[in-house]
This record gives structure tokens, sequence and C-alpha cells, in this order.
């Protein structure tokens, strides 16, 4: 199977800061992402239904970009939000950037964008 990159946008009113927040801190990750989260270091273990994931936080440009890379992921591939203001909109912008096999990018989107109106919901917009 082969593994591709995809990118998605989505806007919110709050701003980088909120948002920097909801991507880093453990009380916010289990409002809208996962389970449950285990921070040491920079090594972040996500718990989804009693299923275990290790992720190495390896960029954090607070209220700008934070890049995990999965520790049983393809070598080259990450999971990344990057964040920023509209210049025309005062909105803010969030891009990610996953990856998934070929077959499976048009429910991994769809997933991303269900997690995303839950994190509307709990982060104010």
């Amino acid at each position: 199977m082969q593994r591709v990159s995809f990118d998605l946008e989505f806007i919110f009113k709050a701003s980088p800061a909120i948002l920097y927040r909801f991507l880093t801190a453990p009380d916010c990750l289990v409002r809208w992402f996962c389970d449950g989260v285990d921070i040491q270091d920079d090594v972040y273990t996500f718990d989804w239904e009693g299923s275990e994931e290790v992720a190495e936080l390896v960029d954090d440009i607070d209220e700008e970009r934070v890049r995990f890379e999965w520790e049983d992921g393809e070598d080259g591939e990450y999971l990344e939000f990057r964040m920023y203001k509209s210049d025309v909109t005062n909105e803010t912008i969030l891009e990610i950037t996953d990856f998934c096999d070929d077959d499976e990018a048009a429910s991994q989107k769809d997933l991303w964008a269900t997690q995303m109106v839950q994190m509307r919901i709990v982060c104010g917009g």
C-alpha cells in the first residue's frame, strides 16, 4: 500500500494562542483529540480506548507550529499543525498535514473534519 500525505485547512475564531494550547496541553487534548495523554519531556503517549500511540514532539514554535513524529510511523512521516491569523478576515487558520495509506485518505480527512468540529466546540470557536 502506498503512503500519501494530505493537507487540510480549517478556520477558527479562537486565537493562535488558544489553538496552540489545545494542541499541546494534556487537559485540552483530552477534550477533543484522545481519551488520555501522558507527556514526558517531548514524548507524548496518547490513549484511545485502551490503545496507546507514542509520538515525539520534534518541532514546537509557540502559537505557530507543532510537529509530531509517531514512534511506529514510516520514515519522513509526521503530523503537523500550523496556525496563523488571516490578514484579511482576522480569523485563525489551522493547517494540518498528516499521512495515511492512499485508500484511507478520504476517511482520514473525514475523521479530521469531525475532530475539528469537536475542537471548535471546546475551544470556543
